[in-house]
């Protein structure tokens, strides 16, 4: 049976509507927004699965058709996702997965499809509320229902939801995830916002939220069906005492090692050695417990050493950052580069410019035409990082998040195209991971760009804060460690400059965090990046002067838009024609802005030259050295620049009468004139003599002339006295 529910949400009219469509699935739900719509199902496996943590998958698609779009390309079809696609799925991901109950095996799909898209209003917080209401009204338990929304701010007014032209003007743009009492995913960008502004934003987001939760709820009443049955394998208490008595101080131990892979091996070590001991101690039944314990063993171990002693298993206090060590132009081919070290985290960064050519073309269904990207961040997580041996299978959904992470965070800050015209590429390769290697790759991104020389508004940093929540006791820890990730409560990236924030992501493992404790840990980040700041600015206190010799150089030039036919020529010969004598790259857009980049002052110059000679404007008064192209028994035409021809009347070839113009002007031959006229149809006029001194004695012309012959009747002179081409007078009949 179909059920329904239609609100008002944020201005425009949202729909909540389940039964109709995918009724196989264990849960599904259509969500409208405007005239954008979404569909989640959501699928269950009745066995429990083996793996060692929670099988849950998500899928965001969109769908082509949404648009009134056919994709692009060879192939007809919808391919892998693009980034954006991936992007939302990690969102509805990390916003659901602290809300399945722990110790729950089953394996979980969610495929969310978009199905229609009014290029007005984004898809991905639907998803999330589509996969809400799909799973609480589905067989799976799951401790909801959430929602999700976007929050930005135009001109001091807080917006929820706006549109994608509305976020264009916006100075934030955040996305919040939660219940009604608590926060459960932030991901977001900003122009440097204070701490106060995401505060705020936050606040604005949960009675959003709320709404949208009392929507679901009231449909829930009509729906709701039967939770299945699932057991959590309980650890028998014999197994905990005997395992806990073996191992409890010697993990303890073993977790207080300042280096990584010292504390793994320990840890590790301990683990085998108590596995040993217990395979005498136990039965067989039992022994598949003792992994189990042990993991729990070593999680306590670090987070009551926090709350009970403020010390970290690295010994640093909460709100201590690790060492950290800058190198920069360490690659001296790059147009900018730097190798960023903070504990054991390292990241290789490396920026490259490029031209208006090197720009990334995106076809999206929320574009009604194709466009640009001209910043890109690219960030790598090889295996060699964690000392891993893993296969390599492209790049993945980890790695899309994280470079999407740091992009976002340096994005604010660039110079406009229109002040810097580069195409900009960012490349994070992770050398060594011990925690916040996107936050690392934040740093090295900026050290880059000031490396390159690219003129940022200010430096940008990264840190990652960190949570041990226990009942009302809790510790918020700055710079954490991978171990610290792993067995924490939070993961709260936050980056920005001195004046505030461009970029925040946080992610939680328990059941909502309150604005208490994220008010607190943003205090405190403000606290890290600054002292990290400070320690990039003793590296690279400001922006190169000069950009790297390897560098393309870029100039600009406006041309008049009627003359970029010239330009290009036909099918593009003139314009690959002066690339390929220069060695400069072009481009011309329709207003008529040419961009000419090359490496080398001389190519780009003659570049320029010649694009100026093929398009100028021809200016009254200039001297010009041109071509004769024909001569006539009243003048010349002479070709003053490529394609413009001006007339050298006979009368102003010399000062005294001339005869015949071939007596001064042969064709083919070059001539030095001065523009003196353009009438009012563009026509030009040319004069020889008013480059030449006058004979002593000669009288000044008479006014409204220059003296010498008058043209008789000829085509290019017509009426210039107010007859129809004689001498003056009135007109003949």
């Amino acid at each position: 049976m179909m059920h329904r529910i239609e609100r008002t949400f944020a201005g425009r009219p949202l729909i909540i509507e389940t039964g109709r469509m995918a009724k196989q699935a264990a849960g599904s739900a259509m969500v409208q927004f405007g005239d954008t719509m979404v569909l989640a199902s959501v699928v269950v496996s009745d066995k429990k699965s083996t793996l060692p943590f929670f099988p849950l998958t998500v899928e965001y698609r969109e769908k082509t058709y949404a648009a009134g779009k056919i994709p692009g390309g060879f192939i007809k079809r919808e391919g892998r996702p693009r980034d954006e696609e991936i992007l939302s799925a990690r969102i509805i991901d990390r916003s659901i997965r602290p809300l399945f109950p722990e110790g729950f095996q089953n394996e979980v799909q969610v495929f969310v499809y978009v199905i229609s898209a009014d290029q007005e209003n984004d898809a991905d917080m639907l998803g999330l509320l589509a996969t809400s209401f799909a799973l609480n009204a589905s067989k799976i338990p799951f401790f909801g229902p959430i929602a999700g929304v976007r929050v930005g701010r135009v001109e001091g007014k807080w917006l929820l939801n706006p549109t994608f032209q509305a976020l264009e003007f916006s100075d934030l743009d955040m996305v919040v995830a939660g219940t009604e009492e608590s926060i459960m995913m932030v991901e977001g960008g900003a122009l440097e916002v204070s701490e106060e502004d995401v505060v705020d934003a936050l606040k604005i987001a949960q009675k959003g939220i709320g709404e949208l939760i009392g929507m679901q709820e009231e449909l829930l009443k009509k729906c709701a069906v039967e939770k299945m049955a699932w057991t959590r394998n309980e650890v028998p208490e014999e197994v905990a005492k005997a395992v806990g008595k073996a191992a409890k101080k010697r993990i303890e131990d073993a977790i207080n090692q300042k280096e990584k892979h010292t504390r793994i091996q320990a840890v590790e070590a301990v683990k085998e050695a108590v596995k040993g001991e217990m395979a005498t101690a136990l039965t067989p039944e039992q022994l598949p417990f003792v992994g189990t314990v042990l993991g729990d063993l070593e999680y306590n171990a670090l987070r009551e050493q926090v709350l009970e002693t403020g010390l970290r298993v690295d010994g640093r206090k909460p709100t201590e950052v690790r060492q950290i060590s800058i190198d920069t132009s360490v690659l001296p081919r790059a147009h900018g580069s730097a190798l960023f070290t903070r504990g054991q985290t390292q990241a290789l960064v490396a920026a490259t410019l490029g031209t208006a050519n090197d720009v990334q073309r995106m076809d999206s269904i929320d574009d009604a035409k194709e466009t640009t990207k001209s910043f890109m961040l690219h960030y790598n997580f090889p295996p060699f990082s964690t000392g891993e041996v893993r296969p390599v299978r492209g790049t993945s959904r980890r790695e899309i998040g994280h470079g999407n992470l740091a992009e976002r965070a340096l994005q604010g800050v660039l110079p406009a195209f229109e002040e810097f015209p580069y195409t900009i590429r960012i490349v994070s390769d992770v050398l060594e991971s011990n925690g916040s290697s996107s936050m690392a790759s934040v740093c090295g991104g900026s050290l880059a760009c000031f490396d390159a020389g690219i003129p940022l508004k200010g430096a940008v940093a990264g840190v990652a804060m960190g949570l041990i929540k226990e009942g009302k006791k809790y510790a918020v820890l700055t710079d954490i460690l991978g171990t610290e990730d792993h067995l924490g409560d939070m993961d709260f990236k936050v980056a920005g400059t001195k004046d505030g924030i461009t970029s925040i992501q946080m992610d939680i493992k328990i059941q909502g965090l309150d604005l208490k404790i994220m008010t607190e840990a943003l205090a405190q980040a403000k606290q890290g990046r600054l002292h990290i700041l400070g320690e990039m600015d003793k590296a690279l206190p400001t922006v190169r002067p000069e950009l790297s010799p390897w560098a393309p150089r870029i100039v600009t030039m406006m041309i008049n838009p009627e003359k970029i036919g010239d330009l290009i020529g036909p099918k593009g010969k003139t314009i690959r024609g002066i690339q390929d004598e220069t060695g400069a790259e072009l481009t011309v857009d329709d207003t008529g802005l040419v961009t000419i980049a090359a490496v080398g002052g001389e190519s780009m110059e003659r570049a320029r030259q010649m694009v100026q000679a093929i398009t100028a404007e021809p200016v009254v008064g200039e001297t010009y050295t041109g071509t004769v192209k024909s001569v006539t028994a009243f003048g010349a035409f002479v070709e003053i620049m490529p394609g413009t021809e001006a007339l050298l009347h006979v009368s102003e070839m010399r000062h005294t009468r001339v005869e015949k113009p071939e007596d001064i002007v042969k064709k083919g031959e070059q001539v030095t004139v001065k523009l003196i006229d353009r009438d009012e149809r563009g026509r030009l006029r040319l004069s020889m003599k008013a480059l030449l001194p006058k004979p002593e004695g000669m009288p000044d012309a008479p006014e409204g002339g220059e003296g010498g012959d008058r043209p008789r009747g000829d085509r290019g002179d017509r009426g210039d006295r107010g007859g129809r081409g004689g001498r003056g007078g009135r007109p003949r009949e």
